[in-house]
């Protein structure tokens, strides 16, 4: 695995190195080793899956505040999805900076969010799968949200949407919050 920083400190890109052969191809997606040699969390709880029927469906942005705060790596399995964190810790120099890249099945990129990242993402095309992989156990009283098209987000979403649900319509926006968390 090759490990790429992106602009949000914390966050990385995670590159598959494949090895090809007439059958097609192997590589390893996760290795606790790599991860912790690269100062990441790398120990996963919980794996998770979410297959999205029609493209234009928007997912997040969900984050969960401590003890359960939860890093998260996130790959596309079929289709292909614009997957967007933002970052959440008040300390950073990146606070409130967001962050996008486009995954698909095809590029076979992974997005390591570290703990207090909200996550997203809007499906690129139909049938679209994501593949999740957690380190805390979700905990439905610490879970919360931003509002996909809060103005001081400013995130740039490519498609109408065609699917959310009412709870990620919910969320209040960063200007009527007293913190952001």
């Amino acid at each position: 695995m090759h490990f790429i920083p992106t602009s949000l400190e914390g966050a990385w890109m995670v590159e598959l190195q494949p090895h090809q052969d007439s059958r097609g191809l192997f590589a390893r997606t996760y290795c606790a080793q790599e991860f912790g040699d690269q100062g990441l969390v790398n120990k996963f709880v919980q794996c998770n899956t979410s297959w999205n029927v029609r493209k234009g469906t928007i997912r997040g942005l969900h984050y969960q505040l401590p003890p359960s705060s939860e890093a998260k790596l996130v790959r596309c399995t079929a289709g292909a999805l614009l997957d967007v964190i933002v970052d959440l810790r008040p300390a950073s120099p990146t606070y409130l900076r967001t962050y996008s890249v486009e995954l698909t099945a095809a590029n076979r990129l992974a997005l390591y969010i570290p703990e207090l990242f909200a996550h997203g993402f809007q499906t690129l095309e139909d049938s679209t799968e994501v593949f999740y992989q957690m380190s805390e156990f979700y905990d439905p009283k610490l879970g919360r949200g931003l509002r996909y098209d809060d103005p001081k987000l400013g995130i740039n979403w490519p498609l109408s949407v065609t699917s959310i649900s009412a709870q990620d319509l919910g969320w209040p926006l960063l200007s009527e919050r007293s913190n952001h968390c």
